[in-house]
């Protein structure tokens, strides 16, 4: 069974293996990029297990292609499997997309990038087959997380709110909720407003889903790259994006808050800094559910 995990953590790259080993720091888990630690001999994994010895590790997906209608690679699967078994982590997860397909002649085709999904009937299908089948390998439930994305698709059935709510009801796999995911939508659609753009996708995804969908927040900086804002985890979390985050605690309740960087990495005090911010409003939000009568986080965050 999963271990159990609650609190803020980090995402663990290799820069900071040594100040991490030497800090020891005080962190409710860690999470991991999966595809890195496949191979169980490598120096990698080693790492991976001595930090598993003293944190709850999560271990997160970019190989998975939910999405894809061709199915989910048996091969990649099977590994991460070994990998589950071997780790035990509190969390698995991977996002929303789709990689892998077939041109028409059958060949197998990879983009090796995170292509965005339709919200339609006939791919919320698709992706439910194919998480509830990572599910029974796995035997546990994973989380699923939304994506950032640069283009979108005309045809649409569901709100994206409302597909992830319909595709927990399904399968049961529960919601990674990347906010600086929804911001950065938000921005590149050029709502007028996005902090509110962000909140009303949180306010709608909290009236169609069940209680416990979301498992895990992620929280990450964002750039302005040639006319985009772009999704790339080299910079502190934004004040919006902290905002966005308040109220999605106060409207979906807390759940388990990891802090990405991945680009331009800093040095580690600064990276558990930003965990520390989101532990405070994990913590504020835990006393806030204390005392319901003092003023409610949804109209501090929208108000900002």
């Amino acid at each position: 069974m999963p271990h159990t995990v609650a609190g803020a953590g980090i995402g663990l790259r290799q820069p900071h293996y040594v100040a991490f080993e030497a800090l020891r720091p005080a962190l409710g888990f860690v999470e991991v990029h999966a595809e890195n630690f496949f191979n169980p001999l490598d120096a990698a994994s080693a790492v991976l297990q001595q930090v598993r010895a003293q944190y709850a590790v999560s271990l997160h997906g970019v190989g998975l292609s939910l999405g894809a209608a061709c199915g989910i690679d048996d091969a990649h699967l099977e590994r991460l499997a070994e990998l589950v078994t071997r780790i035990e982590p509190c969390l698995v997860s991977d996002h929303a997309s789709f990689a892998r397909g077939h041109l028409r002649d059958r060949r197998p085709v990879h983009a090796n990038d995170l292509l965005p999904l339709a919200f339609t009937d006939a791919q919320l299908a698709i992706l439910a087959d194919n998480v509830q089948r990572v599910q029974d390998r796995l035997r546990r439930p994973i989380l699923v997380e939304n994506l950032s994305s640069y283009l979108g698709w005309r045809e649409a059935d569901w709100s994206e709110p409302a597909f992830f709510a319909e595709l927990g009801r399904r399968t049961g796999c529960q919601l990674l909720l990347d906010v600086n995911n929804l911001m950065v939508n938000a921005k590149n659609a050029q709502a007028a407003d996005p902090l509110r753009a962000v909140c009303g996708w949180i306010d709608e995804l909290a009236t169609h889903a069940r209680p416990g969908l979301v498992g895990e927040f992620h929280l990450a900086g964002h750039s302005a790259q040639d006319g985009l804002i772009v999704d790339d985890h080299a910079d502190v979390v934004s004040p919006p994006v902290w905002s966005a985050y308040a109220h999605a605690l106060r409207r979906l309740r807390g759940a388990p808050t990891l802090v990405e960087w991945d680009t331009a990495l800093p040095r580690l005090d600064v990276l558990l800094g930003e965990s520390a911010h989101a532990q405070a409003l994990l913590d504020a939000h835990a006393a806030q559910d204390a005392a319901p009568g003092e003023t409610s986080w949804r109209s501090l965050a929208c108000a900002t």
